[in-house]
This record gives structure tokens, sequence and C-alpha cells, in this order.
């Protein structure tokens, strides 16, 4: 009889990187900062919820993400590529 330890079974992707890695993300409109130095990390398996006032940015940090906006300094990477729009 064989022993599996947890470390053999948990998904390979957990010890990767981020799928989802914001850095320094910034924009604005005219004289109107929007988004300011944004980091943040998604890894596999993890949910997130963006939540705020109107007016915060949560709209505009999608389309950011999604490459519908470009922004105005950081970088944007989905697995491990590059996807900013600037």
């Amino acid at each position: 009889m064989s022993t599996t330890h947890a470390a053999e079974t948990e998904t390979p992707s957990r010890h990767l990187g981020p799928i989802l890695r914001l850095e320094g993300v910034r924009k604005s409109f005219g004289d109107n900062l929007v988004l300011d130095g944004i980091d943040l990390e998604v890894r596999s398996g993890e949910v997130l919820v963006v939540i705020g006032p109107s007016g915060s940015g949560k709209s505009t940090l999608l389309r950011a993400i999604a490459g519908l906006t470009g922004v105005d300094h950081g970088r944007i990477s989905l697995h491990g590529n590059d996807v900013t729009h600037v």
C-alpha cells in the first residue's frame, strides 16, 4: 500500500504564478485620476469581487484588464504575457 501526500495531489497550477497581474496601473481622463497605482494578483481558483461607489474606477479597471481601455502607466499581464494597452 502506498501513501499519497497532500502536496502530491494538489493542482499544479496552484504553484505557478498568478493568472492575472497588475503592476502600478494608472489611468486618468483629463484631470480626473481614476486608477492610481493599482497592484493586483489573482491566482488560479481565486474569486475576486470589485466593489466601490459610483465613479471609483471599477468599470475602468475591468475595461483595462479586458483591453478595451488603455492605461497611462503600469503593466497588465495575463498568464505571464504582457497584455497592456497603452
